[in-house]
């Protein structure tokens, strides 16, 4: 099956390079060759625009150019960095949304900005979010002053805070943080890393039981790890919430790559999980999203 890829940055040409390893974000040339491979028929753009997330920033008006070049490649999502304007948490930030949404976007993200979750100038994004119906899709960092991603203690209790404040606005988790939380027996040194053996059912199950506005992002290791790491788990979890977890991969360089596309083949292929939640996961849910 064709798959929509809800998560993926990429850039007209190469810029600032990553000192450690001089990679830098795929250009379309570069993923389309990628996608040949995975499957994936279109993907889902998204801006980086806080300078916590990375050494090349990725703005929205850049994407916006590759999404119009590339309209049956790909959909788009705006970001904005909720300091913008006059760094208030009064800000209009509905100003700066409705005028993506007229461009195309269909959502927010990657928040990658490194403050709480309940700072006011982050719930200030979230309302305004919910006012335009806009779902964000957020990186959760395990602590301030870290690195990037909306901040939260172990157990997620301030995503659940913002979970109750905004019930009507969709939020799409991801990052090693969140998948983490799968299982319950995680510790705060574990949580920014990517977890092994049998998962003992965590906060994450627990709260997509209980707030139908989580929904949940497989992308980059952190996603797949959360399934594979016991695999029985996982395939119970797709089932369970196949009508709130998405497909992705975040290959952030042309030297990456992602096996996610191949897990849910094999477990779809060998009868693990039903063809209803592996169509759901790897398009259906997206396009509910982005088209409707």
């Amino acid at each position: 099956m064709k798959k929509i890829d809800m998560h993926i940055h990429i850039v007209k040409e190469h810029g600032v390079t990553i000192p450690s390893n001089n990679e830098t974000f795929c250009t379309p040339d570069e993923i389309f060759d990628k996608y040949n491979d995975l499957g994936v028929e279109k993907a889902v753009l998204l801006p980086l625009v806080s300078p916590e997330a990375r050494w090349q920033m990725v703005t929205t008006e850049e994407e916006i150019e590759i999404y119009h070049k590339y309209q049956d490649k790909f959909y788009l999502f705006c970001n904005v960095d909720p300091r913008v304007g006059m760094h208030s948490s009064k800000t209009d930030l509905s100003y700066f949304l409705e005028y993506y949404k007229d461009k195309g976007a269909k959502g927010v993200g990657e928040i990658t900005i490194n403050l709480p979750f309940n700072h006011p100038m982050v719930e200030n994004l979230f309302k305004h979010c919910e006012i335009q119906k806009m779902p964000v899709l957020f990186h959760i960092s395990p602590k301030e002053y870290y690195s990037y991603g909306l901040v939260d203690r172990l157990g997620l209790p301030l995503l659940e805070e913002e979970l109750n404040k905004y019930p009507n606005l969709i939020f799409i988790g991801h990052s090693q943080p969140f998948w983490a939380e799968m299982s319950s027996d995680i510790t705060e040194d574990m949580r920014n890393s990517y977890p092994t053996g049998k998962v003992n059912e965590g906060r994450i199950p627990k709260l997509m039981r209980k707030y139908d506005n989580l929904y949940a992002d497989l992308s980059a290791g952190s996603g797949l790890n959360a399934l594979s790491r016991d695999p029985e788990f996982g395939y119970n979890f797709i089932e369970e919430f196949q009508d709130r977890i998405f497909f992705g991969t975040d290959i952030c360089s042309k030297y990456e790559n992602n096996n996610l596309s191949f897990w849910l083949d094999f477990a779809f292929d060998n009868g693990k999980i039903s063809k209803t939640a592996y169509e759901k996961v790897c398009r259906l849910n997206a396009l509910k999203i982005l088209e409707g």
